[in-house]
Parts: C-alpha cells; structure tokens; sequence
C-alpha cells in the first residue's frame, strides 16, 4: 500500500511539474510565489478531486517534518518551488528518482535507470550535479556496471540529510509556506460557509 501511494504522489508530482510547465507564459509573467498558487487555481482536473487539494491542516502537516512534506504530492510540489527558487531544485529531483528505482524489479529497467540517474546526477560535471563526496561517487560508478537496488541509497539518504537540515527549515520561514498555510485556511473556510 505504501509503496502504491508513493508511487501515486511521485507521478502526481511529475505531471504537477509538467503543468507548471505547460502554462509557461503565465509563470514568465508571475514570480515563483505564484506558481503554487497556479497550481491551485488553474489545475482543473486536480480541481475536481478535491480530496487532494491541500487543506490548512495539510499545510501545517507538512511544517512537521520533511517525510510528512514529501509525502503529500502538493507539498512536494511547493518545496519543488522553493528549491528552484533557491536553484537547488536537484536534490529533490534526484531524491525523487532514487525512490522510484529503487521500485523497480526488471534488471534491464534496473541498469538503464541507473545509468539515466548517474548521467544526470552524479558523474562529475552532470548536467544537474549533486553534492557528493568522493567516495560515495566512486562506489555508484562502481556499481554501474551491476546495480541493485540500493546502488544509490547512501547518496539519497546525504542529500536527503541535506535538504532536511538546510532547505526545509529555510522553506518553513519562506512567504511561500506562510502564504500557503493561510491561503488554505481561507479555501477551507470558505468551503465549510
């Protein structure tokens, strides 16, 4: 079952991602604060499923821990926004693919993804490079050439680390928590009058 949810709010947050995108010219128009609030508004079809529409408990749910954060696909979504804003929106990228390889049990699917994520993350000067040390870059390229499912786990859990002591705790203080708490708890209010 939780394998299942995590796979539903990975791929809720993928298609969120490609919405955000597809209203390109309103986004170019509006700053990042915005862009959650995008989300909300102009995203019909989430619109009519309006149990996953953030509530003001949700909201504050997710100022809980970085794991209750994550696992909501609208919370995923705002720290994804605030990432970028900050230009460090990689670690959740990278984050995010490791948990869906690590869902994978086709060897073929295995390599191929694992070599995806290593082009696009972890080789030295990859386009959307991480931080990594030199040892846990060498033991992935070590392990390429067989990988399993936890070739990237060590990597995951320090940029993980990383978010959860740096970003998060800048995300809680941001205007971008603090307008979608209250935004949600006007919604709310008005859907209960």
């Amino acid at each position: 079952m939780r394998d299942t949810q995590k796979q539903d709010n990975t791929m809720a947050f993928t298609e969120t991602l490609t919405e955000l995108s597809t209203d390109s010219k309103d986004i170019k128009r509006k700053g990042w604060k915005n862009r959650i609030t995008l989300l909300l508004k102009k995203n019909t079809r989430l619109i009519k499923n309006k149990p996953c529409r953030p509530s003001s408990a949700d909201a504050l749910h997710w100022g809980q821990s970085l794991e209750q954060l994550l696992a909501h696909k609208y919370g995923k979504a705002a720290f994804f926004v605030f990432l970028k804003s900050e230009f460090c929106e990689e670690n959740l990228e990278f984050w995010s693919k490791c948990e869906d390889y690590r869902t994978l049990s086709c060897e073929k699917e295995q390599k191929t993804t694992a070599n995806s994520i290593y082009e696009e993350f972890v080789r030295s000067e990859a386009p959307k490079e991480i931080n990594l040390d030199y040892l846990t870059r060498n033991a992935i390229t070590a392990g390429l050439s067989n990988p399993d499912p936890e070739l990237f786990i060590q990597a995951e859990r320090k940029v993980y680390s990383l978010m959860e002591n740096n970003a998060y705790p800048r995300f809680l203080q941001s205007q971008l928590y603090k307008d979608l708490c209250s935004t949600a708890a006007g919604k709310n209010k008005r859907s209960k009058s």
